[in-house]
């Protein structure tokens, strides 16, 4: 399946964001889907996944409480809405599908398949 995120952009620090990412031509409903991003001179982290029916959710410590995942299997888009936005979650947001290796709970980049190109999200101080 292909993957296309959209609504990064600059935000002052405190203020909200929501990602979107859409799944072109393939079984998006199939599959569990995560976001990850990476910073300026970082590896990539994860940030938070969620099962193929829309149901528990995990998050990485540093983000939970302030980003919510969802996603919307008929329209076949996953979302990752951002509140209390800090300076450090600036980085290039990318979503993945679940690879071959993957199992719930997992949080390895290698766990998981496909990805999108990333959009990109600066917070200001």
């Amino acid at each position: 399946v292909q993957l296309v995120e959209s609504g990064g952009g600059l935000v002052q620090a405190g203020g909200s964001l929501m990602l979107s990412c859409v799944g072109i031509e393939g079984a998006f409903s199939m599959y569990a889907m995560a976001w990850f991003r990476r910073a300026p001179g970082k590896q990539r982290e994860f940030v938070a996944a969620i099962s193929k029916g829309g149901g528990r959710p995990y998050y990485a410590d540093s983000v939970k409480g302030r980003f919510t995942i969802s996603r919307d299997n008929v329209k076949n888009t996953l979302y990752l809405q951002m509140n209390g936005l800090k300076p450090e979650d600036t980085a290039d947001y990318y979503c993945a599908r679940e690879g071959r290796s993957f199992s719930y709970g997992m949080a390895s980049p290698d766990a998981f398949g496909s990805w999108g190109q990333g959009t990109l999200v600066t917070v200001s101080s």
